[in-house]
């Protein structure tokens, strides 16, 4: 696990520096003063600018050398030609922590990143840590510190951002769900600080329950896998919103595995190792923030629905099926229950319909949630519906329906089960009783997720159901060493008889293999594995695609044929001759691909020749052992085939797993082996064996071979 830098002068100084400080209403400068002034009651606040005079009404000091004492943080909202004197200036003056605005650095190209290089080493060397540059700022609610150029109104959240605007999107997300950040750090150009340096402060902040993180570029993803793990420990939930694929995606792919393994499913793999909340849009973010901060985790996947009229709850039902979780019949002990707290003839079994029991007594919906949370029938509550606006009717009505919000919202502060409200009034909710939150202010106030689409609703609950899976499930992720490898080896070429040699030392099975370049060497070799035989060009790519596959060859007249066709075809090439298998199980592909950011990540796919096009694939972090080489094969489409599905013979899946794990393990020790796969590895009803292998290695030549 990375080593945690002290963030306390960045997150709560004792003084602030604004350094470019301005009354002009236009510039950072401006908007950093006016935010710093609002912590003066906790801590000494400057204003530095070259022409002194006066800041919003306060003493503007020509330079940081003239402060009455060393500033804690300074923030250097000045152009880019002055930046690194800036900078030199504030450590000077004994800054222990810096943040910078200024853009026009390494985001330049190669000279602005040698710049912002050098002031690194500069801040480094003083014992100092530098936010940004081309950063936003930062803001933390506890400490009163706003140094951004947009308030975030105060909540909750742990906000991490590599967009400045994008993270003001999600502020104002979270304000509409009720929410708020407790503390925000713009990384900018992750120049010194990155993304892993803050997750790891803001799991000890003592005002952040749920992390939220967008990140474009993570700089050491194992770092980052480490860091998240910790918070997830820590019962710090980490939502991750990472955006764009990387170098290693854009690669033009050369097998089945580099083709499969983008950085984004690089990200997946993470995401699983450190159970991270992984979502695809601002909206998602804030709404999973809003399903993990209940705090509450089903035990299972069987969901009562509360509906107060027939139409939401057949709609939530299919919303909740579909997304595979369960809404099953009750029990008639409970059905009867239920039918006496509605009053109602409406149904009771599963979907509860309160069928207009909400008009006749609001008090209805309490007393179908209790005797929900009481049952051990479901495992979590979907309530749907009208709730939040019968305080339209009356204001007898109105207070009622605020009290019933507040007091279903003790129940689920007391109950196992989480409870998920979607109400058609989600958006006009921002009416007060009085002095006092509507019903559903009250809800979010108990930390229950009010969503304004009931598939929302659905999805948190399948989120959460989902996480309680994984967390049981969890590993923490080993290192990417590996296995142990003899002092000064290294894998100097890739292609077929490479990996295949690589692999079989570590106890990979493959059938046996004579190489040849000669039609004699061909004829020799064929009789040495015996007939029938696979002729194959080895260094072709794809070799079924081209042609380089010859099976079933029996006698020496065929094998002279087949290898002075492959030479009219392919020219002068290697050639693999191998006993014909007796293939009748089911082809996996199974490889490892090195992440330039997350380093090696094992994949298995259903394999052979169709690898790309069915598409029915699970990644982790390189090395797995066999337990989690199990469970990856357990998450493929095609994992009954495998298993014995409808009456079908089970395979040796343990040995399929073991011989990933295997793989994985090589790929992981060795970082400059960048592909390695076998495809495919045929699972039989006892045994395992591959039938082709391919290895690209960093900076080498002959890195043929591909599927057979």
């Amino acid at each position: 696990m990375s080593e945690k830098r002290d963030l306390r002068p960045l997150f709560n100084p004792s003084s602030v520096a604004i350094v470019g400080a301005s009354n002009d209403p236009d510039k950072w400068g401006h908007w950093l003063a006016r935010g710093s002034l609002e912590g003066d009651h906790l801590r000494s606040v400057y204003f530095v600018n070259r022409r002194g005079g006066e800041v919003l009404g306060h003493r503007a000091y020509e330079s940081v050398a003239d402060l009455p004492e060393p500033p804690d943080l300074v923030a250097l909202c000045v152009p880019e030609a002055g930046f690194e004197q800036a900078l030199e200036d504030a450590l000077a003056a004994g800054a222990r922590a810096l943040v910078g605005i200024t853009a026009g650095l390494a985001e330049t190209g190669r000279e602005g990143r040698a710049r912002e290089e050098a002031a690194v080493a500069k801040v480094r060397q003083a014992g100092a840590v530098l936010l940004g540059p081309n950063c936003l700022g930062l803001s933390d609610a506890a400490a009163s510190l706003f140094l951004s150029s947009n308030k975030l109104a105060p909540g909750p959240i742990g906000l991490i951002s590599q967009s400045g605007n994008l993270a003001l999107e999600l502020g104002q997300k979270a304000v509409e769900a009720g929410l708020g950040v407790a503390r925000f750090a713009s990384v900018g150009n992750q120049a010194d600080l990155d993304v892993s340096d803050l997750l790891h402060d803001f799991t000890d902040a003592p005002s952040v329950e749920v992390i939220c993180v967008y990140c474009e570029d993570f700089r050491d993803g194992r770092g980052f896998v480490d860091v998240a793990s910790r918070a997830t420990e820590a019962g710090k939930p980490v939502v991750l919103l990472a955006p764009g694929e990387s170098d290693a995606s854009r690669r033009a792919a050369r097998s089945h595995t580099g083709a499969l393994v983008s950085s984004q499913t690089a990200v997946e793999a993470a995401c699983r190792a450190a159970g991270i909340e992984r979502v695809s849009t601002p909206k998602e973010l804030i709404d999973a923030c809003q399903s993990l901060l209940l705090g509450l985790l089903p035990k299972g996947p069987r969901v009562g629905v509360v509906a107060d009229g027939g139409g939401h709850g057949a709609i939530a039902s299919d919303a909740v099926a579909m997304r595979g979780l369960e809404v099953p019949e009750l029990s008639p002990a409970l059905t009867k229950e239920l039918a006496g707290a509605t009053g109602t003839a409406g149904g009771t079994d599963n979907p509860v319909d309160l069928a207009g029991a909400g008009e006749q007594d609001i008090w209805s919906f309490t007393r179908v949630a209790l005797a929900l949370a009481a049952s051990d029938e479901v495992d979590s509550v979907l309530l749907t519906g009208y709730f939040g606006g019968y305080g339209q009717y009356s204001p007898e009505m109105a207070k009622a329906e605020a009290e019933v919000g507040s007091f279903l919202a003790s129940i689920m502060q007391t109950s196992e089960k989480p409870m998920v409200v979607h109400s058609m009034h989600r958006l006009v909710d921002e009416e007060k009783v009085g002095e006092e939150a509507g019903p559903l202010g009250k809800l979010r106030d108990g930390r229950v997720p009010v969503y304004a689409n009931v598939e929302d609703a659905a999805e948190a609950l399948v989120r959460l159901t989902r996480r309680a899976e994984s967390l049981h499930k969890r590993r923490r992720p080993r290192p990417a060493g590996g296995v142990e490898r003899p002092a000064g080896r290294r894998v100097a070429e890739g292609g077929y008889f490479a990996a295949r040699a690589l692999l079989a030392e570590a106890g990979f099975p493959f059938l046996p293999a004579q190489e040849a370049r000669t039609v004699e060497q061909a004829v020799l070799a064929a009789e040495t594995v015996g007939y029938p035989v696979v002729i194959k060009a080895a260094e072709l790519e794809h070799k079924s695609d081209s042609g380089g596959v010859a099976l079933d060859v029996s006698g020496e007249g065929e094998v002279r044929r087949t290898v002075a066709g492959f030479a009219e075809r392919f020219g002068e090439s290697r050639l693999s001759v191998e006993p014909m298998a007796n293939v009748s199980g089911v082809e996996l592909l199974v490889g490892a691909v090195r992440d330039p950011r997350f380093g090696p990540v094992a994949l298995v796919a259903l394999g052979g020749i169709y690898a790309e096009v069915l598409d029915d694939t699970a990644v982790a972090l390189a090395p797995v052992d066999e337990h989690e080489a199990l469970e990856l094969i357990g998450r493929l489409r095609a994992a009954p085939l495998l298993l014995g599905a409808r009456g079908r013979q089970a395979l040796a899946v343990g040995e399929a797993a073991r011989a990933l794990s295997v793989l994985s393990e090589v790929a992981a020790a060795h970082p400059e082996v960048l592909e390695l796969e076998v495809n495919p590895l045929v699972v039989e009803a006892s045994e395992v064996v591959g039938l082709d292998a391919r290895m690209v290695v960093a900076h080498a030549s002959g890195a043929g071979g591909g599927e057979p």
